[in-house]
């Protein structure tokens, strides 16, 4: 199951990403995919604007994972571009593997770690601020939640 969104500004990126995250819910994973500065961590924004996280989210590239506490759930934000493979002294599966909604940037630095179902979100910068935004359901999990975008 894919869906796929043409997005004009950051500000619809925000609101697609609002859109997903209604419909997470705790032990939820989205997987965020695209070039830097596509908008991985504006859609993040969306999230856990769902979520009824306040604080501002920004990108956790060089601390590698921020956690905001929301109204609704935890959204746990990973930014894996600075790793490279597995470091032991990080506990990466603990945050994968919560109670609140993780959602990872740049994922397959880790791809050992990946559960195997999960939300994929492909954002690809087409001209300026215009964006086009896949979203999948990767296994049965997923599909409704898909299928509800």
């Amino acid at each position: 199951m894919v869906k796929t969104f043409n997005i004009n500004n950051p500000e619809e990126t925000i609101m697609l990403g609002e859109k997903l995250g209604n419909v997470l819910e705790n032990g939820d994973v989205v997987l965020l995919l695209g070039d830097l500065s596509a908008g991985k961590t504006t859609f993040t924004k969306g999230i856990g604007k769902a979520l009824g996280v306040t604080r501002i989210i920004n990108s956790p590239t060089f601390t590698i994972v921020k956690s905001y506490k929301g109204t609704k759930a935890t959204l746990y934000h990973l930014d894996l571009y600075r790793l490279d493979g597995l470091n032991n002294d990080f506990d990466l599966y603990e945050y994968i593997e919560t109670d609140g909604v993780c959602v990872i940037e740049w994922p397959y630095q880790v791809e050992e770690l990946l559960p195997k179902e999960y939300i994929l979100v492909n954002i690809i910068r087409t001209y300026s601020e215009k964006r086009t935004i896949e979203i999948k359901a990767i296994g049965d999990k997923y599909i409704k939640k898909v299928e509800a975008l």
